[in-house]
């Protein structure tokens, strides 16, 4: 999910710290193996479908995200912890988490062709790689993504969310998210990276 990158205009950042979302990968270990997002479409009513459903939810082209699609993809206790700045993170209630997304798209951001609202460029967020484990009714999905507003000169940010999820009433549903961004420092986890060497076009 978004994170610092898209926050540059409202203070100075620092280091980063958090490392739990690639801990939780502990949970997959001989599991499943990464795939590229356009490799195989999950199917439906999985719980990859509904996670790399809501990156398309929160983009934006022209028109703004239909926040109750976002919403009816968690559960209402769900817990979403973000990196805010290098050197910290904000744990956001659901409630929170789209107020934090509302104002985003509301907010001036600066660049050097000049100063524009997210809402009038438009937002996106693509899954590059994915990775799931799932057990009975709970899942964990972690993701590898690129998020950027659209029409600047400034390249797309990478990070890594960590999906939990459980299955209730025959459907799945977002438990919580935790994300970290990806950096020269830190680079994409090995779990994360391509199965094998991307084709030459």
């Amino acid at each position: 999910m978004r994170n610092e990158t898209w926050r540059n205009t409202i203070g100075p950042l620092g280091p980063a710290v958090l490392c739990m979302a690639i801990a939780l990968l502990g949970l997959g270990v001989g599991q499943s193996k990464p795939q590229d997002a356009a490799a195989q479409a999950p199917p439906p009513q999985s719980a990859e479908h509904l996670v790399t459903g809501l990156y398309g939810l929160v983009s934006s082209r022209g028109v703004l995200p239909d926040w109750n699609k976002v919403r009816d993809c968690f559960l209402k206790e769900a817990v979403i912890v973000l990196r805010t700045s290098r050197t910290a993170t904000t744990v956001f209630s659901l409630d929170g988490f789209i107020q934090d997304f509302v104002d985003f798209y509301e907010r001036p951001f600066k660049t050097p062709e000049g100063t524009f609202l997210p809402k009038d460029k438009g937002f996106s967020e693509r899954v590059l790689r994915i990775r799931t484990w799932e057990y009975g009714d709970i899942a964990h999905v972690l993701v590898l993504y690129e998020a950027g507003i659209l029409g600047i000169s400034r390249p797309p940010q990478q990070g890594v969310d960590s999906f939990q999820l459980a299955r209730r009433g025959g459907r799945w549903f977002i438990t919580a998210i935790i994300n970290e961004v990806v950096t020269p420092e830190r680079p994409v986890p090995p779990e994360l990276q391509p199965a094998f060497p991307a084709v030459r076009k």
